[in-house]
């Protein structure tokens, strides 16, 4: 198998689990969103310990944790990627995968504007379009609908600025991951402390133990999965696939879960999607004219 297609399997599997995430968590949906993100946490953490100590990397971690300001930059990073799970845990324990998926939907355009806002990137013409679009799908819910999609946008904004901060860090995935699983360690053992002293914790030797253990290792495997792959796919490959996860979301929560999917959302939605169509599209276009000039790599999708 060559390294292309090792990369494309591995890009695949990391976005199906990713997919997949709504049907997991609807298992552990009588157990505290809290309660769930802790042992994301701490299994996590030995998972990627185990990985660290299999590939002898334990020496980049040493090395970062003499940088002070990495380290604040990851424990930023830790608290924004922790509030996008916990919240996403909680949005499909109350039975809104829909809204959950809508969020990592706009989360490439809200990466998109970030890197204008903050790090005053130039804006391309198809990008104002797609953002365009995107910001009138939102105001068409907060306005027709008469309800503020907090959970998608907190999602969105979440997951847009843990990428921009990861960004600017100079660290791989693997040791970033592990970092910042160190970092708010010992806030989950405190809280798992808390929990198993007032007889509320649901931790245990049966399925749910299993479940709320395998809730860490599925939180490091995609992570490690895309990071391998991202080494040997073109940008325009990922940005395809990028849709994958929040589209199998937005199945699941409807055929699967049977959530409602009405007219209101529906028009949202429509309004995404063409932004990110334009979005896609765009790039591609921009791609072709830049190969045609020198062979340039596509920068634009995230």
């Amino acid at each position: 198998m060559t390294d292309h297609s090792r990369s494309l399997l591995q890009a695949l599997g990391a976005y199906l689990i990713w997919g997949c995430f709504a049907l997991f968590f609807h298992q552990l949906q009588h157990i505290p969103a809290t309660e769930v993100l802790l042992h994301r946490l701490v299994w996590a953490c030995v998972f990627v310990a185990v990985v660290l100590t299999l590939s002898r990397r334990w020496h980049n971690v040493r090395d970062a944790l003499d940088k002070p300001r990495l380290l604040l930059q990851l424990f930023a990073s830790s608290l924004l990627i922790a509030t996008n799970w916990v919240v996403y845990i909680w949005s499909v324990g109350i039975g809104d995968a829909v809204g959950a998926s809508l969020g990592y939907f706009i989360s490439p355009l809200v990466g998109i504007a970030l890197g204008i806002w903050v790090l005053k990137e130039r804006i391309l013409p198809y990008q104002t379009i797609a953002l365009s679009l995107a910001v009138i799908g939102v105001s068409y819910k907060i306005f027709a609908a008469n309800q503020v999609p907090w959970t998608a946008l907190i999602l969105a904004f979440s997951f847009g600025l843990y990428g921009l901060i990861r960004k600017q860090t100079a660290v791989d995935t693997v040791t970033g991951l592990m970092l910042e699983s160190l970092l708010l360690l010992p806030f989950a053992l405190v809280y798992w402390l808390w929990l198993a002293w007032n007889g509320e914790q649901h931790f245990s030797l049966s399925m749910d133990g299993l479940l709320l253990v395998s809730a860490g290792v599925l939180t490091a495997v995609p992570l490690l999965a895309y990071a391998s792959a991202a080494r040997y796919l073109s940008l325009v490959i990922l940005g395809f696939m990028l849709y994958l996860a929040p589209s199998l979301q937005l199945l699941t929560g409807v055929f699967i879960l049977g959530e409602p999917f009405g007219g209101h959302q529906q028009v949202t939605f429509g309004f995404i999607f063409a932004g990110l169509i334009v979005l896609t599209g765009g790039a591609l276009l921009r791609q072709h004219r830049m190969g045609k000039g020198g062979g340039k790599r596509l920068q634009e999708i995230r």
